[in-house]
């Protein structure tokens, strides 16, 4: 259980760390305002005309008498909503940081160098055109693994009491799990961790990611808060990657003086 204290740890870690670094906590706020708007726009149509949709795909129940069409169409509805919902939980971490793949590179860098004791970060030997394909693919595969689960859970949701107490519990350390997959693989990716080898890399410390996660996929279900966690919560998986990975961390570092902007750091124009 020791893990699961340390993975929260990284998580408040990286918070602080942004408040120290306040050009690189800026610069991270962009992408995810960028793709807050994009999403509540979705989710405003969808409020709009999920029931028209509803009724557009059940014309078997157009004969059917009232209440139970109302019933039925509404209960879909709802439904919709919820999945679409829990779809762009899911998706919102993946999206904002390929919107913001140069931010978070070079946030990423500064938090290594910084907690480095010689100061120095892996960087990319990829171009960032392809690294920027295979962290776009990754995002895919991981969303496709993320639905399985969700629709699962959401079976599952029907059975009698598990379905209230159990399965919600499961879908928040699968929410956690998947997002500190997407978060870590900003650093893991460029120090040349492929997909598979990452996902061994977490499962074989489920605790330390899951105390990082899962409070993490708590607080991105509040509105607008994902927003201005996404800075601090790349900051913190970076820590994190470090630790899975062996490499020490140095306790404090600098202040925000100097701190290098998206274009100004090495991964972030990673050479092509």
């Amino acid at each position: 259980m020791r893990d699961l204290g340390t993975g929260f740890g990284y998580l408040l870690k990286g918070q602080r760390w942004v408040a120290r670094h306040g050009r690189q906590y800026g610069f991270g706020l962009l992408p995810g305002l960028i793709t807050l708007v994009l999403y509540v726009a979705a989710l405003i149509a969808l409020a709009a005309w999920g029931a028209d949709f509803v009724g557009w795909a059940t014309p078997f129940a157009d004969d059917w008498s009232s209440p139970w069409l109302g019933l039925f169409r509404g209960f879909l509805t709802a439904v919709l909503f919820a999945l679409c919902l829990l779809l762009a939980v899911l998706t919102f971490t993946a999206v904002t940081l390929l919107i913001g793949q140069p931010f978070y590179d070079s946030l990423s860098v500064t938090v290594d160098r910084d907690v480095s004791p010689d100061g120095t970060a892996p960087e990319s030997d990829v171009p960032f055109w392809r690294d920027l394909w295979i962290s776009a693919r990754d995002s895919v595969r991981i969303l496709v693994r993320a639905l399985v689960w969700a629709v699962l859970l959401f079976a599952l949701g029907f059975v009698p009491f598990l379905g209230q107490t159990v399965v919600p519990v499961i879908g928040f350390f699968v929410t956690g799990f998947f997002l500190s997959e997407e978060l870590a693989a900003v650093a893991l990716q460029r120090r040349g961790v492929q997909l598979r080898e990452r996902l061994v890399l977490l499962r074989s410390r489920k605790t330390l990611v899951w105390g990082f996660g899962t409070p993490l996929g708590l607080a991105f279900l509040v509105p607008f808060v994902a927003v201005f966690l996404m800075p601090g919560a790349v900051a913190g998986a970076t820590l994190m990657a470090r630790d899975l990975l062996g490499e020490p961390i140095e306790e404090g570092g600098r202040p925000d003086d100097g701190d290098p902007g998206p274009h100004e750091t090495g991964a972030a124009a990673t050479p092509g």
